[in-house]
């Protein structure tokens, strides 16, 4: 069991979603990938906890992030310690 504070809902095609990803392994930050695509529950999950159906939905240990926005990640990945 990973025990990331990070959940990431992406899709394979979504190049925003790569852009989340790679910035958090460049950050050296650890994350689970939820593929939205290949897993409907995961797709459903990011539905509730955004209202919207757009992707990435990024989970910071509840602070809910849609879309590549860094000064937003950066912000939340401080406020939780997890940088």
């Amino acid at each position: 069991m990973n025990n990331s504070n990070i959940t990431v809902y992406s899709a394979t095609w979504c190049a925003f979603c790569k852009a989340a990803k790679d910035y958090f392994d460049k950050l050296g930050v650890k994350y689970v990938d939820r593929d939205v695509d290949a897993d409907p529950a995961a797709g459903q999950e990011a539905v509730a906890k955004s209202d919207q159906r757009g992707i990435p939905v990024i989970d910071i240990a509840g602070d809910i992030i849609i879309g590549f926005d860094r000064p937003k990640i950066d912000a939340a990945l401080k406020a939780h310690q997890l940088v």
